[in-house]
């Protein structure tokens, strides 16, 4: 199978420095359609930046849930100033809160965050994928339990891609510095606590946490719940 033969043929990539694996993956696949997706995190930041340095004219998607903070609008703005030769793209729902509350309730993100996260995330990553060959992401396995057994290179089954994950083994004090030396943009909602920023409604501050930290306790903040959908796919 197609997904097979990559994996072996990167497998001795699984332990180059991240840029090495996002300059290999953009020469490899250049002929292929690659999915890049950010949420504008400090990793998504980070990935940006490594992805500009190639010199590729690649396209970042994301998906405005209608409920970024003000922060993160201003992050995105600043992104495509700083790489022109980037695309950033808005790939999100066009189903606007007022029709959401009247088809599924007020607060749904807090009645049924999972359909909350399928409607304004999942289902557009759907649409997104529908011809994807690679998608590369920022993701690290010290992020969640969910993420804990993240490959660099691995076969996602659910969207049908190679998923190329340059951070699987960084951790968060490896990409603070490399933001910190390099004077990457970055959220400064980090500064006041939030190591992990999604949606107004479903994100807290983390009372004590560091700018070179990482946790996702203020995602979901009291409910059962750490990940939005997009990154829990069965993989080889």
């Amino acid at each position: 199978a197609r997904e097979a033969l990559e994996r072996r043929r990167l497998a001795i990539n699984e332990f180059a420095p991240p840029e090495k694996l996002i300059e290999w993956a953009v020469a490899r696949f250049n002929a292929w359609k690659i999915v890049v997706t950010s949420a504008f995190g400090m990793e998504g930041c980070a990935l940006i930046d490594m992805i500009a340095r190639t010199g590729a004219n690649l396209t970042i998607s994301y998906f405005d849930t209608h409920f970024f903070f003000p922060e993160t609008y201003a992050l995105r703005d600043q992104l495509a100033a700083r790489y022109p030769t980037l695309t950033f793209e808005n790939v999100g729902t066009n189903l606007t809160p007022d029709d959401q509350e009247r088809q599924y309730g007020p607060e749904l993100w807090k009645n049924d965050p999972d359909r909350c996260c399928m409607l304004r995330k999942v289902a557009p990553m759907w649409e997104l994928m529908e011809g994807a060959d690679v998608w590369l992401t920022g993701i690290r396995r010290d992020q969640s339990p969910a993420r804990a057994n993240t490959q660099v290179v691995e076969w996602d089954w659910r969207f049908d891609v190679l998923k190329i994950n340059p951070f699987a083994s960084w951790t968060r004090k490896h990409i603070w510095d490399y933001v910190r030396d390099n004077a990457v943009p970055y959220n400064p909602l980090h500064e006041r606590g939030y190591p992990s920023i999604g949606c107004t409604h479903c994100t807290r501050p983390v009372p004590g946490s560091a700018i070179g930290e990482y946790s996702r306790d203020g995602r979901w903040a009291d409910m059962d719940k750490t990940e939005c959908g997009l990154h829990l796919g069965e993989n080889i």
